[in-house]
């Protein structure tokens, strides 16, 4: 065995730890939803029921349509926000800018259980906030609605998408902006006609992240609502784990699709990606 297989080898059993627990973790339960997917509740025959009952569900695919709206609107506001705060940061000097970014990656950890319990307690029926805004004349907002969603969601897609778009901005040569200024450019010329061109495949892979990040969220939702919201993380956990009705088939069929929503953004970002490459 020549010197290159031997050390092929040996490098491929050093990551064989890690391939078996990406077996066990990853592939193992994901043929198992498939497989349970095809399956009726109660029965052992395989069929597209599961899938055949979602689509023509009214209330399955209202849980499809919010959880889209609620995953698109806020990550449209959380790179808009989030590209505004990277480009700050990036202008910072070197001391506070990792304050900056060491509070931005302590935050977006901040989500779950305890961001709901959080922004219960600030801005709940008896909320600080609300009170004050209250007094003020202005009792409008409620977070047990779509609109509190939607402030939930962007407020953990924020942390994220500022992470993941301050290295772009940060390589951004202040060069580029004097030579556009010097050849009579102005701001908005240098921003429309070089910054954005060079930072859109950032920008777009960012959006994409934030918005898997969001579709699939649980615990956030979980906490505000319980199951009085209909999206389909809150769907697949009242059928597995629910008061009523356990429907794990069903559930796994939801899991499923909601797998090919995410693939199929993937999928057109990453052909975004390449036809840029060319």
């Amino acid at each position: 065995m020549k010197q290159h297989d031997k050390e092929r080898l040996k490098y491929g059993l050093l990551l064989s730890p890690l391939a078996i627990i990406a077996f066990l973790v990853l592939i193992v339960p994901i043929i198992s939803i498939v497989l349970g997917s095809l399956k009726e509740d109660g029965s052992s025959t395989y069929s597209l029921y599961n899938y055949m009952y979602i689509l023509g569900s009214k209330f399955y695919k209202q849980s499809f349509t919010n959880s889209i709206k609620i995953s698109l609107i806020s990550s449209i506001l959380g790179i808009v926000i989030s590209f505004q705060l990277a480009y700050s940061i990036s202008k910072l000097n070197n001391r506070i800018k990792d304050v900056v970014l060491l509070y931005s990656n302590m935050m977006s950890n901040f989500s779950g259980l305890p961001l709901a319990f959080a922004l219960i307690v600030i801005l709940g029926t008896n909320g600080a906030i609300t009170l004050i805004l209250q007094k003020i004349g202005i009792s409008e907002f409620n977070i047990y609605a779509q609109a509190g969603l939607i402030l939930a969601y962007t407020y953990f897609q924020i942390p994220l998408g500022t992470l993941l778009l301050y290295p772009a901005l940060d390589a951004l040569n202040e060069s580029w902006k004097e030579a556009c200024s010097l050849l009579g450019g102005t701001k908005k010329d240098f921003w429309l006609r070089i910054g954005l061109p060079i930072l859109k495949s950032s920008i777009i892979g960012t959006t994409i992240i934030l918005f898997t990040n969001a579709i699939g969220a649980y615990a956030t939702v979980f906490g505000i609502m319980t199951s009085n919201y209909n999206v389909i993380p809150i769907r697949i956990g009242a059928l597995i784990s629910g008061d009523v009705i356990l429907k794990p088939n069903m559930a796994s069929a939801l899991a499923i699709m909601l797998i090919i929503i995410i693939s199929v953004v993937f999928f057109v970002n990453e052909k975004f990606i390449q036809r840029r490459k060319y």
